[in-house]
């Protein structure tokens, strides 16, 4: 614990990250696939002589560039800046061990972002050829952006035994191509590449659907069923793709969802079951919804449909990340760094040495309550609130202060038959520290 914590009141640290992340992804795989949309619709308009068809093109354009350009960039820099709130020493090792990476995908982003404004821009004011090359040059941009994140964020749920074997050593950027080719890197970069399509199609839907009918009857059928045809081919190959990442996903990891799934029947659902079957049944739902309102019914598709689309989408896309974060638990970096920031090869020294001195602003004549509550904030509350999201007040109700100290001695151990060992670090520090955790969590209960 080298940093101060950042205490979110109600929600957590965590869930300032998820609720971001989860409309910057929306945005930025539609940066991806939209970036190939756009191009290949004007292709597409150039060889049949429709200038409709360019002219709708045109406007999506101007679209996609300021929801892409504006809205994800901001939120971009809005999870940089909560993720080095949330969790710095995850943060460090991401920077220190991807740098290069790091530096590709800012080149790659300033491209992918120039070409953007170009290609809007220069429309009917350069030929043709050379603004589908402009759209082309954006479509391959981006697409490498993907190549680059998607190896970083596949090294947090696996970083691969190479690095593994070097880590906390200081040569771990020697095995930065291991890292980030790590096992799960294909199957991930698969999986959000079809992503990205399927949100081209889905976002173009939007654009499509404020094409007046009746006036354009021909145009709006076109490019509604045209743009609905980006969502059927990635649908399709979703599941094979996922069942593949899951293959690669360490053993450790699927016992969580492995056991939701064992348990359907008498209704003891882990959480990540849940969101696995709500991404499911909603990409179904997605597909349906598109198939009996954008394919069959074109003409009567309109805007509440396409944003009836849109949130099924973000529906999609929320439980597919919160999956994929549960998945992960206990760690953040697997089998390196526990989500609370604990590295794994840190543990044994810390229970010798204690957790608290590496707080040096804690109050050197802190009480013990004092003490409590700073091993609360570092190692419960990247996970835990006091009050609201995963309250301690709750779960630590009914329990008198025995109870207390005999869940805090499970988590310490944290032996392989231990509950909690697959979703929760264990817990660090000397025998003392732990007592004034048990004293303040008694606390958060206790009559006043």
């Amino acid at each position: 614990m080298n940093y101060p914590f950042w205490d979110v009141p109600h929600i957590g640290s965590g869930w300032v990250i998820g609720i971001i992340a989860i409309f910057h992804i929306m945005i930025s795989h539609f940066a991806v696939g939209g970036g190939l949309y756009l191009p290949l619709a004007e292709r597409k308009a150039l060889r049949e002589g429709r200038a409709d068809w360019l002219e709708k093109v045109r406007g999506h354009s101007k679209f996609f560039l300021i929801l892409t350009g504006v809205f994800g960039t901001v939120s971009g820099v809005g999870i940089w800046f909560s993720i080095g709130l949330a969790n710095p020493e995850g943060t460090s090792t991401l920077i220190h061990n991807f740098v290069f990476g790091w530096a590709i995908e800012w080149v790659l982003f300033m491209v992918e972002l120039s070409t953007a404004v170009v290609y809007y821009y220069t429309w009917g004011r350069i030929s043709n050829e050379l603004h589908l090359k402009v759209g082309y040059v954006y479509a391959v941009a981006s697409f490498l952006t993907l190549v680059i994140i998607n190896g970083i964020l596949g090294f947090m749920m696996m970083p691969g035994e190479p690095w593994l074997a070097v880590a906390g050593t200081g040569q771990e950027a020697s095995r930065f191509w291991q890292a980030f080719f790590n096992p799960t890197y294909w199957p991930s970069l698969l999986l959000r590449s079809a992503v990205c399509v399927s949100l081209a199609g889905i976002w173009a839907l939007v654009t499509c659907s404020r094409i007046d009918g009746e006036a354009e009857p021909r145009l709006k059928t076109e490019m509604v069923r045209w743009s609905a045809k980006w969502l059927l081919p990635s649908f399709l190959a979703m599941p094979f793709i996922l069942v593949w990442y899951l293959w690669q996903v360490p053993e450790a990891q699927r016992a969580l969802l492995q056991l939701g799934m064992s348990t359907i029947g008498t209704g003891a659902f882990t959480q990540v079951t849940r969101m696995a079957l709500l991404m499911v049944i909603s990409s179904v739902t997605v597909v349906g919804v598109v198939y009996f309102l954008a394919w069959r019914l074109p003409l009567s598709f309109g805007r509440a449909h396409a944003l009836a689309v849109l949130f099924l989408g973000l529906v999609v896309t929320a439980a597919g990340e919160y999956s994929r974060e549960m998945l992960r638990k206990p760690y953040v970096i697997g089998r390196h760094m526990y989500s609370n920031g604990v590295r794994k090869s840190d543990v044994e020294r810390l229970n010798r040495d204690g957790y608290l001195p590496n707080s040096p602003w804690l109050p050197a004549n802190a009480t013990v309550l004092q003490r409590g509550e700073g091993m609360f904030r570092g190692q419960c509350m990247a996970c835990h609130t006091v009050d609201a999201y995963r309250p301690m007040k709750r779960l630590m109700a009914g329990r008198d202060r025995e109870a207390i100290t005999r869940l805090l001695a499970i988590l310490h151990d944290s032996k392989p038959d231990s509950p909690y060992k697959s979703f929760m670090p264990p817990l660090v520090g000397t025998a003392e520290e732990i007592t004034a955790l048990g004293d303040y969590l008694d606390s958060l209960t206790a009559p006043k």
